[in-house]
């Protein structure tokens, strides 16, 4: 399977954070017309975090909404540095998505048990319907780190020795983040030219792991 990149170079961060939040509803309301509901991966960082701000008063049947993440830090459960708490705290308490269909990874329980306990929840998803992702300055993405290995068949991966603190977390893996119907990166180009060119090139960097049956997004602004 190859990666099909579509790039959209974007004026700025807000005009950035506005495409994604539209290209959002509009996956949402086409599952939820399609298949009675939506099933979204969310990515931590900052920039995600401007577009899930630009939700809040989106119309929409938020009943039908399931939110699943990407990666998350194994770190206590109210931790500021969680990919949940910061989605909680812009996006989902301002929603009426059902506490229940809200699937934050369970890393207050430790890595292993956490990786354990979210591939039944998240196998039980597949396939998703959008998945967002952002991109680091080494090419990472989610928590797929360079030169990690893991089990290709995983669906959820336990991340040790992490470049960026703290150093155990846990991850979709790769086969999990393209079996979705849509995948969008939304990347600021601060201090990432040099990743983005290494992907352009074809070189072997986690975001070059992801693939789809679909068109992939890349979202762009500087």
């Amino acid at each position: 399977m190859k990666q099909h990149l579509n790039w959209q170079h974007l004026d700025n961060n807000q005009a950035l954070a506005q495409t994604a939040a539209d290209l959002i509803l509009k996956s949402a309301k086409q599952a939820i017309a399609e298949k009675g509901g939506f099933r979204l991966v969310l990515a931590g960082g900052g920039t995600p975090e401007n577009a899930y701000r630009l939700l809040i008063e989106a119309k929409t049947d938020w009943s039908k909404w399931h939110i699943y993440y990407g990666d998350e830090r194994t770190l206590p459960q109210d931790h500021s540095d969680r990919n949940s708490k910061m989605a909680y705290e812009v996006f989902l308490k301002h929603t009426d998505i059902p506490a229940s269909q809200i699937h934050a990874m369970p890393t207050e329980l430790g890595t292993e048990a956490a990786k354990k306990a979210y591939q039944t929840v998240i196998e039980a998803a597949l396939p998703l319907d959008l998945v967002l992702l952002g991109m680091g300055e080494d090419g990472h993405t989610a928590s797929l780190f360079p030169d990690h290995i893991h089990d290709l068949e995983e669906s959820v991966h336990a991340v040790y020795n992490s470049p960026k603190p703290p150093s155990e977390r846990i991850s979709l893996s790769a086969k999990t983040l393209g079996n979705s119907t849509q995948v969008c990166f939304l990347i600021s180009e601060n201090n990432k030219q040099q990743a983005l060119a290494a992907w352009k090139n074809g070189e072997n960097l986690p975001v070059a792991s992801i693939k789809s049956n679909n068109i992939i997004e890349v979202l762009l602004a500087n």
